[in-house]
């Protein structure tokens, strides 16, 4: 054996093999003591990957209301779950006849666990207060994303695909008569479409049989009030629909 095969047995943990025995040459004609042998330690295997097979989780679609946010809860399916403090459900009555539906928790969102309850959540309240509604009468407000974005940036297709079951099965229980989406985000996500949001602003679009109304999502209208005079025109325009 060459001293570069020993070392590569050395580091593989298998060197020595075995030790050739000993024997002790006499030139009398006396007995041969045998020195013992020396036996090798047996090398243990490192034993390939492990797979852990899970329980396989229950599609979304099959779920009542305390499953559901169980498994929001307990969700890891994208990335954003682990730069987040906690999942964002979603609040409001759950027979509501309307739901608003924005894009994702913020940093308020994320600390309190609830959604819109930042500035955008104020601004939000009073858009309802303006077409007479309250926030958890007859109103439910959810997200298409439970989880918060790092830096509040857009969702990614993947998280957005990943999170949207569990939207889609909240609308199949609420049952509302309108779905008010806010900002593009939201829209496309729930229309299955890209789209700019002034195209979708003024038509009423259908999701899955409910009627669907596109405005501005508060936080855009912080940012630009110059548009909320728009956001009144959508407001207005889902009022109309649900008195018809």
């Amino acid at each position: 054996m060459n001293i570069r095969d020993e070392a590569v047995l050395r580091e593989l943990n298998l060197y020595p093999l075995w030790v050739r025995r000993t024997v002790v040459a006499s030139t009398e004609a006396a007995p041969v003591t045998p020195v013992p042998v020396v036996e090798a330690t047996p090398v243990a295997v490192a034993p390939g990957p492990v797979t852990v097979r899970q329980a396989p989780v229950a599609s979304p679609s099959a779920l009542d209301w305390p499953e559901l946010k169980r498994q929001v809860h307990d969700c890891a399916a994208c990335k954003l779950r682990g730069g987040c403090t906690q999942t964002v459900f979603g609040v409001g009555d759950e027979k509501a006849e309307w739901l608003f539906v924005g894009e994702g928790p913020g940093a308020d969102e994320d600390a309190q666990g609830e959604p819109f309850v930042g500035q955008a959540g104020k601004l939000l309240d009073n858009m309802l207060a303006a077409i007479q509604l309250k926030r958890g009468s007859n109103v439910y407000i959810a997200n298409i994303v439970k989880c918060r974005p790092p830096g509040n940036r857009t969702p990614e297709a993947d998280e957005i695909a990943a999170c949207l079951p569990y939207l889609q099965r909240q609308i199949e229980l609420i049952k509302p008569r309108l779905i008010v989406a806010l900002g593009k985000t939201a829209a496309t996500s729930l229309l299955g479409r890209d789209a700019t949001l002034g195209s979708l602003r003024g038509t009423l679009h259908d999701y899955r049989g409910t009627p669907l109304i596109v405005t501005y999502h508060p936080a855009y209208l912080l940012r630009s009030p110059a548009e909320k005079a728009k956001a009144w025109q959508d407001l207005c325009f889902a009022r109309q629909r649900m008195l018809t």
